[in-house]
């Protein structure tokens, strides 16, 4: 096992694998807050009424 932790190709795809698992997750939120917003009824100015809005 130590053997193993201090293989410098398990670290290698470790950190391989985090990078793409941050990215994917960066990119899935990014994506969300912008689809959501875009064209959204729901998407209003912060210190609009909800009268004005409709919701």
């Amino acid at each position: 096992m130590p053997q193993f932790l201090l293989n410098s190709k398990f670290w290698f795809e470790s950190f391989q694998n985090w990078q793409s698992e941050f990215l994917s997750v960066a990119a899935i939120i990014i994506l969300s807050i912008f689809l959501r917003q875009w064209g959204s009824p729901e998407s209003k100015p912060v210190d609009a009424p909800h009268a004005e809005t409709g919701k």
